[in-house]
């Protein structure tokens, strides 16, 4: 089964809890605060795994959970981390989250990349003792790791794809040019799946070709195969447009032409632009004035032009080496620009509530939907620190400092952001 597009929830581990602990040793007196920090919870890791091929994996586990830290203890001992979750994707596979649809990840390299990171641990008692402060007897818990929804979605990466109608000869023609082995058959949609093949032009020298499956008229609005599988061109340096010069399904050559390039256009209207050979194939078995006919309509459009019977490699070799040639003029193979979440995404959790606990005339604030807003608060730029006002106003949070009665002067605490208080 080839799946590629999929959803699914992450959730980086929690940080441990700061703990409350005071040193005991004979002879030693007021040995003072002595509790261990949290352990940072574990991150949500992507990496790139070349043995997959499909998101199939993840038809059947939905959510994805990285470990916790663990908690602080006395003696100053610290909790271990949480352990990160590695998921593996196959090569060319684009992670969105799912609310804005922006691209937060396009796994093309062999870099791993962080999608959810796991929450810092709590504080344990000694960070909070000061003279006037000696015996804390409190600690901060840790930060809950970051949960997100997003859609993985599968765009091959390929050089050269092919087009063309089913049969009229993608897959021979990739099956006598490479080493891939697609089933060959003499019936519709044989081609299922995207079958990808590396062309050897010598030593050093070679390029990745993918057979789609075949389109047909309405491919852009799902109709047969075409629409699942039309994102995988998307990558594509350039196209080769097979078609059956010779009408042997009873179809006209240049109308499959044309039905092709509107599918590719109303799907996409940059691929109508990408550089594109035509190959017309079959041409063992058309006659002379079929092939002129197309030609002629393909040449006066201002394409490239090539003849092949691809079962007995007739013209396939030219072809080829039209397409390296044509390869070694164009840009790399595209990759996705990351973009950042929406301010109004993170904020969207803005009202889900918020908790306030006094400890030592210390005003502790826990409310997760803010951990993403003070992770882009720049302390030493005043438009952020406004921003980050109008949020505990809007939010009620300064009302409920009020409410629990601070006093100008006290400290509020906001996870690792700490302020005195100012009405």
């Amino acid at each position: 089964m080839f799946v590629d597009i999929a959803k699914i929830k992450i959730k980086a581990g929690n940080g441990g809890n700061g703990a409350v602990a005071f040193h005991r040793e004979k002879y030693v007196a007021a040995g003072g605060p002595d509790g261990g920090d949290g352990g940072k919870g574990g991150d949500v890791i992507f990496k790139v795994d070349d043995n997959l091929a499909t998101l199939a994996d993840f038809r059947y586990k939905r959510k994805y959970t990285a470990e916790n830290g663990k908690d602080g203890q006395g003696s100053r001992r610290n909790g271990k981390k949480g352990q990160d979750l590695i998921i593996k994707v196959p090569r060319g596979t684009i992670i969105r989250e799912v609310e804005s649809g922006a691209v937060i990840a396009d796994m093309s390299g062999d870099e791993p990349f962080i999608a959810a990171k796991g929450g810092r641990g709590g504080w344990g008692n000694p960070h909070f003792a000061t003279p006037t402060r000696q015996v804390p007897r409190f600690a901060k818990d840790g930060t809950p790791g970051e949960e997100w929804e997003v859609s993985l979605e599968l765009k091959l990466l390929a050089d050269v794809g092919l087009l063309g109608f089913p049969n009229v000869g993608k897959s021979t023609f990739i099956s006598v040019v490479s080493q891939a082995k697609p089933i060959i058959g003499d019936y519709h949609f044989t081609t299922i799946i995207p079958v990808l093949g590396v062309v050897s032009m010598g030593e050093g020298n070679s390029f990745v070709m993918a057979d789609i499956p075949g389109l047909i008229e309405g491919a852009s609005e799902g109709v047969g195969l075409g629409h699942e599988f039309l994102r995988h061109v998307e990558r594509c340096r350039m196209l080769v447009h097979i078609v059956d010069v010779s009408g042997s399904e009873g179809r006209d050559p240049i109308e499959d032409f044309n039905t092709i390039n509107r599918e590719l256009e109303k799907f996409n209207p940059e691929l109508s632009k990408r550089p594109q050979i035509v190959a017309a194939n079959k041409v063992d078995l058309a006659e002379d004035d079929q092939i002129k006919r197309f030609k002629d309509y393909i040449v006066g459009k201002g394409y490239e032009y090539y003849e092949m019977s691809a079962p007995i490699c007739i013209g396939t070799k030219e072809l080829v080496n039209a397409i390296a040639a044509k390869l070694a003029t164009l840009p790399p193979i595209k990759r996705y620009e990351t973009e950042e979440i929406p301010l109004e995404v993170l904020e969207k959790k803005q009202f889900s509530g918020f908790n306030i606990t006094v400890e030592d005339n210390v005003y502790f604030v826990e409310a997760e939907w803010m951990l993403p807003i003070l992770s882009k608060l720049n302390l030493a730029d005043y438009e952020s620190l406004q921003h980050f006002q109008r949020v505990l106003h809007s939010s009620g949070i300064i009302d409920g400092l009020i409410a629990k009665g601070i006093h100008e002067g006290d400290t509020v605490c906001i996870y690792d952001i700490e302020f005195d208080y100012v009405p």
